[in-house]
C-alpha cells in the first residue's frame, strides 16, 4: 500500500472565492465598526483578530477537504466519533460543562445552586455575541469563533477517519492523523491547566496565542495529511 500527500485545491471555485472575499470584507467592517464603537481601548489589537484567524482557516479547510466515499456505516461510524471529538473540545474548552452532582443528586449539590437560564452577551466580532444556557445539570456556552473552527477540526477528523477505514494505511500515517487529531486536546488541556505564577502565569496570559497557534497547526496537519492511494 502506498500513500501520498494531499494536494492543497488553490484552485477554489469562482464563487467560493469571491463568497471569501465578502467575508473578508465583512470581518474587516466588523472589526472597524468595533474598534470605533467601543468604549474600551484596545491594546492589543492580535486578540481582536485571532477569532478570524480560528473562522477563516475552519471555512478554508473545510472547503478543500473531501470525504473519500464509504459504506453507510463507516460515515456512521465516523460522524459518531467526530461528533464527540467535538464534544470533548467543547469541555476542554469550557463551552460545555456537566454537573455531576446535579445529575446524580447529591448533597454537594443541595447545597450550593447558580444562576440558571439563558445568557446572552455582547462581545468583539468572533468572540460574541456568546450566546448560553445554564442549568442545574448541564451548561452550554457558544463563544462563535470556538463553535467554528472545532467544527471544522470535527470535520477534518471525520475525512480522516473515513480515509484510515478505506485501506490498511500504514502505521505512520495513523500516527500523524493521531498527532493532529491531538494537538487541539493539548493545547486545551495546557491552557485549562495554566495558572500560579512564573512560567506557568505567562502560559496562561499567551493561552490565546499557544491555543490559535495549536489550532493552526492541527488544521495543516489533518488537512495535508498523507493519505491511501485512490480518487479524493
Amino acid at each position: 500500500m502506498t500513500t501520498k500527500h494531499r494536494r492543497f485545491a488553490l484552485a477554489l471555485p469562482s464563487t467560493t472565492f469571491k463568497w471569501l472575499l465578502v467575508l473578508l470584507w465583512f470581518e474587516a467592517l466588523a472589526v472597524a465598526a468595533y474598534l470605533f464603537a467601543t468604549p474600551v481601548r484596545v491594546e492589543q489589537l492580535r486578540y481582536v483578530l485571532y477569532p478570524f484567524v480560528w473562522i477563516n482557516v475552519g471555512l478554508l479547510a473545510v472547503l478543500v477537504t473531501n470525504p473519500p466515499t464509504a459504506t453507510w456505516r463507516a460515515r456512521l461510524v465516523a460522524g459518531g466519533l467526530a461528533v464527540a471529538y467535538f464534544l470533548v473540545l467543547g469541555s476542554l474548552a469550557g463551552m460545555l460543562s456537566v454537573n455531576f452532582d446535579a445529575l446524580l443528586g447529591s448533597a454537594a449539590h443541595a447545597a450550593g445552586h447558580h444562576q440558571t437560564g439563558w445568557q446572552f452577551t455582547l462581545g468583539a466580532p468572533g468572540w460574541g455575541p456568546r450566546v448560553g444556557y445554564a442549568g442545574e445539570a448541564f451548561s452550554v456556552m457558544l463563544v462563535p469563533y470556538h463553535v467554528v473552527g472545532y467544527l471544522a477540526l470535527s470535520y477534518l477528523v471525520y475525512a480522516t477517519i473515513l480515509d484510515t477505514a478505506r485501506a490498511a494505511v500504514p502505521g505512520v500515517l495513523g500516527l500523524v492523523s493521531c498527532v493532529g487529531c491531538a494537538f487541539p486536546l493539548a493545547g486545551s488541556l495546557a491552557a485549562g491547566a495554566a495558572g500560579g505564577t512564573g512560567l506557568v502565569s505567562s502560559l496562561r496570559i499567551l493561552s490565546v496565542d499557544l491555543s490559535t497557534v495549536v489550532f493552526v497547526v492541527a488544521v495543516a496537519v489533518l488537512v495535508f495529511r498523507p493519505t491511501a492511494t485512490g480518487e479524493r
